[in-house]
């Protein structure tokens, strides 16, 4: 079955390409969502070299912060593909209320997590991202995106509702709540770890890094978003989600993409090399590093599949959730081990644990 597609290809040539100063060979649909964040993406073969259209699901503030980050970021050497102009100079094409975008397509492949060399370029490029956002300023009229989260009242809450999740288990004893309550005490304990630790964080200082500086974050770096190129060139692309926000929040993103995966499960080795890398370009605080320890110690898989598995319990395939919940279950030990590693790298360091 092919890609469901967002409009026909007369129509997307007529109404949108048009509009550019390419010749048209060929649109190859790569990806539609019909969802309430409804996105198309099209591969578009032209006389100027591959292009990528891409129908966005904000409106044109919106758009327009995301347009600022990218020239940001472009004018400061970071390798994206910047959104292309059109025949008369604009950035994006509307048509029936939609908004669309052109960049360059940027031939390549994924970052691949199973090499140390892609996580550390991609780890060093995310500590220049952070590093020249700062001072950073939206163009004019742009809806600026910022998002200071309060991870203390965040975690605090799941980790109540982890609680919760304990009483619904114990009346129901079926298959997925035998494995959460097996290794509830292990994962419990270590959310409650994570929410003392967030208590402690003087949470003015990690703010204060975002409200000095306008600091960038991608929030959604990871390796689908992450190409290198043939002549080893790493570029960025799809900035729908950035924000003016923490910058552990996206190191944490990004680390906890890598340690979730079998092949590099919890692995110490990760975060050293990650954080070697990344304090290349941008050092951490104390109270960075606590809350990423906090944010990668709480149980964040355990947490979401029992709230989707007890919040759907009627309609769910049951048989999909026994078999997430076992594999998250199995990294316990890994996960343990990297917390009790991480834990002694911070009292080492900074004698903050």
């Amino acid at each position: 079955m092919g890609i469901k597609e967002y409009l026909p290809h007369d129509v997307i040539n007529k109404a949108i390409l048009s509009n550019y100063s390419f010749k048209v060979y060929n649109i190859l649909p790569i990806k539609f969502k019909d969802t309430d964040k409804q996105r198309a993406v099209y591969k578009i073969e032209t006389d100027a070299g591959p292009k990528c259209l891409k129908k966005v699901y904000f409106n044109e503030a919106s758009l327009l912060f995301v347009y600022s980050v990218m020239e940001w970021l472009f004018n400061a050497g970071i390798n994206i593909p910047t959104m292309l102009p059109t025949k008369h100079g604009g950035r994006y094409i509307k048509y029936k209320n939609n908004l669309f975008i052109v960049t360059d397509w940027i031939n390549g492949r994924k970052c691949d997590y199973d090499i140390g060399d892609d996580i550390c370029a991609a780890s060093l490029n995310l500590g220049k991202i952070h590093k020249c956002s700062y001072g950073f300023i939206p163009i004019e009229g742009s809806f600026v995106s910022k998002d200071i989260p309060d991870w203390y009242r965040t975690f605090n809450r799941r980790y109540l509702q982890l609680l919760q999740f304990y009483n619904l288990a114990s009346a129901l004893k079926d298959d997925f709540s035998k494995s959460y309550l097996r290794y509830f005490d292990y994962f419990s304990e270590r959310a409650q770890h994570a929410v003392h630790i967030f208590s402690t964080i003087n949470s003015k200082n990690l703010i204060k890094t975002t409200d000095d500086f306008n600091t960038i974050c991608h929030l959604d770096y990871v390796n689908k978003n992450i190409i290198i190129t043939d002549d080893g060139k790493l570029y960025v692309i799809d900035f729908d989600k950035c924000k003016i926000d923490l910058p552990v929040h996206d190191l944490g993103v990004f680390l906890k993409r890598i340690l979730k995966r079998k092949n590099t499960s919890w692995d110490f080795n990760i975060l050293m090399m990650t954080l070697k890398n990344y304090e290349s370009q941008r050092s951490l605080s104390a109270d960075e590093l606590l809350a990423l320890y906090s944010f990668l110690e709480f149980p964040q898989k355990y947490w979401k599949i029992s709230r989707d598995y007890y919040n759907n319990i009627k309609e769910c395939n049951k048989k999909i959730f026994n078999a997430a919940i076992f594999k998250i279950c199995e990294q316990k030990k890994d996960h343990d081990d990297f917390c009790d590693r991480f834990k002694l790298y911070l009292n080492t360091k900074y004698n903050v644990l």
